[in-house]
């Protein structure tokens, strides 16, 4: 893993203070593909973060619109001291499944589209977009998802679109990383 990469990150989080109680939560956001989950992983790995993926979240192929309220709910309640639950998405049946349950921690990364967005920003103290070229991300994202992930690409990216353009999530980001 390459710190450097993630020199821009340290500097901004040492002049930021937690806005989620005592945890500090930074948000990666952008569209599918541009390498949100190895971008966090590696932080994780730098940093010693929790991690909060909102895979885990998305009700569905066509959840994305309710997610960001589901994250925001978790982190109220982290930023009084108790922890945050929500029901983890079971992909395979369809339906939600056990409770995913994410305590105050000094650090909390979250992963995925809608982490950025307007109702969660107040806990954050950090929010980072990544960016690639369509094409770069579609092809990541099929070779990491492939057969599960190639029926829904055209309505998730829909849905992707609606998201950022109503949110304006890359305009209000601290730091743009291009990947």
């Amino acid at each position: 893993m390459a710190s450097h990469r993630y020199e821009p990150v340290l500097a901004h989080l040492a002049t930021r203070g937690p806005a989620c109680g005592t945890t500090t939560v930074v948000a990666v956001d952008g569209p599918s593909g541009a390498g949100k989950t190895s971008f966090v992983a590696g932080l994780a790995d730098l940093t010693g973060a929790d991690v909060l993926h909102l895979e885990d979240l998305y009700p569905g192929w066509h959840g994305l619109a309710t997610t960001p309220d589901v994250v925001a709910r978790v982190l109220a309640s982290v930023a009084v001291g108790d922890t945050g639950t929500a029901h983890r998405w079971d992909w395979a049946a369809g339906v939600p499944g056990p409770l995913l349950h994410v305590p105050p921690a000094r650090l909390l990364l979250l992963d995925g589209v809608g982490s950025g967005a307007s109702v969660v920003r107040p806990f954050l103290s950090l929010l980072i977009w990544l960016e690639a070229p369509a094409d770069v991300r579609k092809e990541r994202a099929l070779s990491r998802d492939g057969e599960t992930f190639a029926p829904f690409w055209d309505v998730w990216a829909e849905q992707e679109a609606r998201h950022f353009a109503a949110e304006g999530t890359r305009g209000r980001a601290d730091l743009v990383v291009r990947t």
